[in-house]
């Protein structure tokens, strides 16, 4: 399953909704350092690759030396990678995990954080899952917290009710973008109400076997570009 993983990044260097979401994803990480007014600023990021999406925004901005950061990915080849990008630049509150990013025990001193980073997860699991995640979120926040997703909006498409249940979990919604020409999505909630106890041992999510995964389906149109809320 690892190769899988190293091959799907490879996606990144074609044409096609995952580059162009990556530009969203990193837009928002940005924008979420800016409103931040922790110092440090306390990132994680569950099945993060490579890192790309947070090490990309970092590059070139003004708070890049205040993130303290832990990505976690299962993948050696990609946490190799990232750990590499990281020495070259010197960002020494940056670590990679080698590790299991479903089961909080992976986050175990690394919350409460200000910035949560789910993406390229919810189109892989059982919705009951991307459900329960959502639910268990605030605990892995700060007071505050800003926390962006991604989803797939092919049929049937499950991101408005993933807005509702970020909705019905404490957050409020900054910004949701449907990327054009593809299927791809990117939310961005803040928590409005107060964080919950981290809870060590929990399973969040199992990934589905690759034919069972919501991403995998045939047949799936390409949805027709959204709405894009507006950011508060």
């Amino acid at each position: 399953m690892n190769d899988e993983w190293v091959d799907w990044h490879r996606g990144y260097s074609r044409d096609g909704g995952l580059p162009r979401r990556l530009e969203v994803v990193q837009a928002r990480i940005r924008a979420a350092l800016d409103r931040s007014i922790a110092r440090p600023v306390r990132v994680v990021s569950l099945c993060a690759g490579d890192g790309r999406d947070l090490l990309g925004a970092l590059r070139d901005h003004p708070r890049a030396r205040d993130v303290r950061a832990r990505l976690i990915d299962l993948t050696p080849e990609l946490v190799a990678a990232g750990r590499s990008e990281v020495a070259a630049r010197g960002w020494t509150g940056i670590e990679f995990v080698l590790g299991d990013a479903s089961t909080t025990d992976a986050l175990v001193g690394a919350v409460p954080a200000d910035l949560v980073l789910l993406c390229g997860i919810f189109g892989n699991i059982a919705d009951d899952d991307v459900r329960a995640t959502i639910a268990h979120v605030p605990e892995l926040c700060a007071p505050g917290a800003t926390v962006i997703w991604t989803r797939g909006r092919f049929a049937p498409d499950l991101t408005p009710t993933i807005r509702d249940w970020f909705r019905d979990a404490g957050f409020v919604e900054i910004a949701f973008t449907s990327i054009p020409r593809s299927t791809a999505s990117v939310g961005v909630h803040r928590l409005a109400i107060p964080p919950r106890p981290f809870v060590p041992g929990l399973r969040l999510f199992t990934f589905l076997p690759r034919e069972q995964r919501p991403s995998s389906r045939t047949g799936s149109p390409t949805a027709a570009p959204g709405p894009e809320s507006g950011s508060k």
